[in-house]
């Protein structure tokens, strides 16, 4: 553990009615006595004046100290609340560094609550993503990671691994036992046990994920067809300009939406068809490369025209894999029934009608039908997850066959997998990569 003392600015930058510096570190009670003239007491609010080296005063505010082993680092912090000015935080942050305090790096404050076992690496991360949540949904999402309901559903799990150990270990060790302890059914039982456990997280990781990095949708299709008129849809207001004139959008114009919980980018693209200008062929160049980019594509037909070679030639450009929606636009003028129909949508980007049928496809499509509570998770937690069900697997295929040593081990490594999630088990190059894209200050 680190025994520098640290210092940040815990507030975004600007001007506002109050701004907070944390200190951190075995050095914060002789900050303290230096900047306040006295250590405040414990977990009270005190009034007190910030003074710099001569004794001046640099500011007036509140001071909160929160001795360790009994505060969000597990070291003793130092919260200091006043005026939210950038001058100001950065005179207490410059008299704080005189006396022996060290600028804290991104996350810093956050990586020692978790080395000083004050939180697990996944209610560590679900900090980041409460400040960085999108939609309420993820804000509840991560606030449930936070309070270590995701972390529990994981140890559940790796509890029963533990179990199951004992059971092959035991097997192991005792082979001239007359009882075979892999053939017991209670084996097979808890062998399922933890693979409809494991499943289970897998859902809702991937769910979670879904609420944390959202979905990114590309809307293409040729000129005219409509592409802007649904993106303003999308927007609830003008986001792009739309006029009859062929080749109107030369650029990627990206919209965040929240739809119904679920975040979602939505990128209008320029029409592709052939030819054009050189700066309408730009923009079909960063409108082919953003759809390979694509969770979803909707591709617009002009329901004037139908879908022709020229839209089928898109949808042939498109990595196998890539979803695809054909939205046939306009039906407001040629009289077809809005909504789902044989697997596209009908709808009416200018008046809206089919709208909700395409928001029920896109939210489907996701696996997100918003209802029940998620945790956030990270893509780092399903690769762990997903290693650990192959774990499994691998096991009681072993089972099967009496391989008692090999049961163990993959047992061992799933186990191992598990333990990453929360950091039970990890590395520093894990660590120093999540604790990086934190804030300074938390």
């Amino acid at each position: 553990m680190d025994s520098d003392t640290i210092v940040a600015i815990a507030t975004p930058p600007g001007r506002g009615g109050i701004g907070i510096v944390r200190i951190s570190g075995p050095a914060t009670r002789q900050i303290a006595a230096a900047l306040l003239g006295v250590v405040p007491p414990e977990r009270a609010a005190t009034l007190r004046a910030f003074r710099d080296g001569d004794g001046g005063a640099i500011d007036r505010g509140v001071a909160l100290f929160f001795p360790g082993p009994h505060s969000f680092t597990g070291e003793d912090v130092l919260e200091l609340q006043g005026h939210g000015g950038a001058v100001v935080l950065d005179l207490i942050v410059e008299r704080v560094l005189g006396l022996g305090a060290r600028l804290a790096r991104p996350g810093e404050f956050s990586e020692r609550a978790f080395l000083n076992g004050r939180l697990d690496l996944a209610q560590a991360e679900a900090i980041a993503d409460l400040i960085d949540s999108a939609t309420r949904a993820s804000a509840r999402a991560a606030m449930r990671s936070l309070s270590g309901e995701f972390s529990a559903a994981v140890e559940a799990v790796v509890e029963d691994l533990t179990t199951l150990r004992v059971y092959v270990e035991a097997d192991i060790d005792f082979p001239d036992e007359e009882v075979d302890v892999l053939a017991d059914g209670g084996v097979a039982i808890r062998f399922e046990a933890i693979a409809d456990s494991i499943a289970s997280l897998i859902a809702g990781a991937r769910r979670g994920r879904l609420l944390r990095d959202g979905l990114t949708v590309v809307i293409a299709g040729r000129p005219n067809a409509g592409k802007s008129s649904l993106l303003n849809r999308f927007a609830g207001y003008e986001a792009a300009i739309v006029t009859e004139v062929p080749g109107t959008t030369r650029d990627l114009l990206n919209e965040r939406i929240d739809l119904d919980g679920l975040p979602l980018t939505v990128c209008d693209t320029a029409g592709l068809r052939p030819g054009g200008d050189l700066v309408e062929q730009e923009g079909m160049r960063r409108a082919r490369a953003r759809l390979a980019e694509a969770d979803l594509v909707l591709l617009i037909v002009d329901d004037q025209v139908g879908f022709c070679d020229e839209d089928a030639a898109i949808i042939a450009e498109l990595p196998n894999s890539m979803p695809v929606c054909r939205i046939y636009n306009k039906v407001d003028l040629t009289g077809r029934t809005p909504g789902l129909d044989d697997s596209a949508i009908a709808l009416s980007a200018a008046t809206g009608a089919g709208f909700d049928a395409l928001v029920t496809f896109i939210k489907a499509s996701a696996g997100f039908d918003g209802g029940g509570e998620n945790f956030l998770a990270r893509r780092r937690h399903l690769d762990a997850l997903a290693r650990a069900a192959e774990r499994i697997e691998a096991a009681r295929r072993h089972c099967a066959v009496r391989r008692g040593e090999l049961i163990a081990e993959e047992l061992r490594l799933a186990q191992q997998d598990l333990g990453a999630i929360t950091g039970t088990v990890t590395s520093d190059e894990l660590l120093g990569r999540i604790f990086s894209n934190f804030c300074i200050g938390k």
